[in-house]
C-alpha cells in the first residue's frame, strides 16, 4: 500500500515540475516579447547579461563561460559592437587583451527592457489577479525560491 503511494506522489511530483517547466517557458517567453531584444540572438543576450552582471570581460572569459572555443565568441563580440552595444578597449594588466563592456546606450537599453516586463508584470497581475490570488502568487513564489535558493 505504501508503494502505490509513494507511486504516487512520485507521479504528482513529476507531472507538476512539467507543468511548472511548461508555464515558467512560457512566462520567459512573454517577459522576452516584452524586452524588444530584436533581431540579437540567444548567444548575445547571454553575453550581454554576463557583462552586465560580471562586468568587464575578455573574448576568452566570455567563451569559456559561455562554454564555446574563444573563436566562436569572436563573431559575437563583432555583431555587438556592430550594434553599438558593447566595446573594446585595451586590458591595462596585459595590452595584448581587449576588455569588453558595456555601452551606455545598451546600459540604457537593458534598463528599458527591464523596466518594460516589470510594467507588463505589474499590470498583468493587477488586471488578472484578485487581491487575494496575487497573495497566494507570493506564497508559492516564497516557496519556489526554496527550491532554487542554496
Amino acid at each position: 500500500m505504501r508503494a502505490a503511494r509513494d507511486d504516487r506522489q512520485v507521479m504528482r511530483a513529476a507531472a507538476l515540475a512539467q507543468d511548472l517547466r511548461a508555464l515558467l517557458g512560457k512566462l520567459r517567453r512573454r517577459l522576452r516579447d516584452q524586452a524588444n531584444v530584436g533581431d540579437l540572438t540567444h548567444s548575445q543576450v547571454s553575453v550581454l547579461l554576463r557583462l552586465e552582471k560580471g562586468g568587464p570581460a575578455t573574448a576568452s572569459n566570455l567563451a569559456r563561460a559561455e562554454g564555446v572555443r574563444p573563436q566562436s565568441m569572436a563573431p559575437v563580440l563583432a555583431a555587438l559592437e556592430g550594434a553599438g552595444l558593447v566595446n573594446g578597449a585595451p586590458d591595462l594588466a596585459d595590452g595584448r587583451q581587449t576588455l569588453f563592456s558595456l555601452t551606455k546606450a545598451c546600459r540604457k537599453w537593458v534598463e528599458e527592457g527591464r523596466a518594460a516586463r516589470q510594467d507588463w508584470l505589474t499590470s498583468t497581475l493587477q488586471a488578472r489577479l484578485s487581491p487575494l490570488e496575487q497573495a497566494e502568487i507570493a506564497k508559492a513564489v516564497e516557496l519556489l525560491k526554496r527550491l532554487v535558493d542554496d
